[in-house]
Parts: structure tokens; C-alpha cells; sequence
């Protein structure tokens, strides 16, 4: 594995949902000192259910985040990665299985409300059916996808499969499981 130092000052982290993106990302964070960029937050406009902003308007903010010379971005949105790969200097994907995103997911909708890694400002967990069905029938191939778009990718990466190869990555790296921060 590679050592964490070797991922440079703008880190992308990949995976798809409920697989640890933000929590990582906020870890990373707090071990280098570096700031934290959750696309979700840049996608959808705060105080509302998920209602998202225009393409144009994501894309400027997108933009313009990658414009910063220190960043860990966390989140896919597979149309604006060309340009978040050119400025990267690594990048993470983490993924595991389906089943155990999907028990992420419902632990975070019937636990007891808090904040929590990525959270958008105002918004409320609740269980989607949606989310259900994009978790265990259309996230599944696109960690295949990403595993490639990684491994053609120009800079120090790193893979984790499992629950278990990401808590191995925490220890290696020496990362704690970050108090979330309350969204912007």
C-alpha cells in the first residue's frame, strides 16, 4: 500500500455511496491538515430535500475547488472527473460489499439524528427506496468502473474492497474515525 504522504496535497476519494467516502476524506483531513471538499454539498443546495443545483452552477463550483492548490475532494459525479484527475496528485477508491452499504445506510436513517461525515446543511436522513435500490442494484458496476478509471489514472493511488482493507488503511496510516463537522 502506499504511503500516505506519497498522495500529495489534492486527493480524490472515490467509491460508491455508504461506502466511507466522507468519513475518510474528514480523517485524511484532520492527518494532513488539508481541506475537505464533499461534492454532495457542492451538487445539492443546502436546506433542502436534495434538490440539486444547475449543471452549470456545479461545474463553476466544482471548478473552482479544483482551482485550489491543497484539497481532499470526496464524492464521483463521473462527468467532472477528467478535470478533478488532471489536478490530482492521488487519489483513494474504497468500496465494499452492497450489503454493508446498505446496513450503513439504515443504521444512519433510524439511528438516533446527528451529524454526520458530508451531511448537507438542513437536510434530514430518512429512508428512500430510491437509495435502496441506487445501494444493492446500481452502484455495484460503477465500482468496477471506477477501479479502472483509477488504476489508468496518473498518480499514487490506492484501493480498499473491504470493510476490513479500509480499517487496515486507518491503521496503517495511523487515521482516526473523525467527530463529524457540521455542515456548512
Amino acid at each position: 500500500m502506499a504511503p500516505l504522504r506519497s498522495l500529495g496535497e489534492r486527493i480524490i476519494v472515490l467509491g460508491p455511496s455508504n461506502a466511507g467516502k466522507s468519513t475518510l476524506a474528514l480523517a485524511l483531513s484532520e492527518k494532513l491538515r488539508l481541506p475537505v471538499v464533499h461534492l454532495d454539498q457542492l451538487r445539492h443546495l443546502p436546506n433542502t430535500n436534495w434538490r440539486e443545483r444547475s449543471d452549470e452552477e456545479f461545474a463553476a463550483l466544482h471548478d473552482r475547488a479544483i482551482g485550489s492548490d491543497r484539497w481532499i475532494i470526496e464524492g464521483n459525479y463521473s462527468r467532472l472527473m477528467p478535470q478533478r484527475f488532471q489536478r490530482a496528485t492521488g487519489a483513494i477508491l474504497i468500496t465494499s460489499n452492497r450489503w454493508f452499504r446498505l446496513g450503513r445506510y439504515m443504521r444512519r436513517t433510524f439511528d438516533k439524528p446527528s451529524a454526520r461525515a458530508g451531511q448537507l446543511a438542513g437536510a434530514k436522513e430518512r429512508m428512500k427506496w430510491e437509495m435502496v435500490d441506487w445501494i444493492l442494484f446500481k452502484t455495484p458496476a460503477n465500482a468496477a468502473r471506477y477501479s479502472k478509471i483509477i488504476k489508468a489514472a496518473d498518480v499514487p493511488t490506492v484501493e480498499c474492497h473491504s470493510a476490513k482493507e479500509l480499517g487496515a488503511l486507518y491503521g496503517q496510516w495511523g487515521l482516526s474515525v473523525p467527530k463529524p463537522r457540521k455542515a456548512p
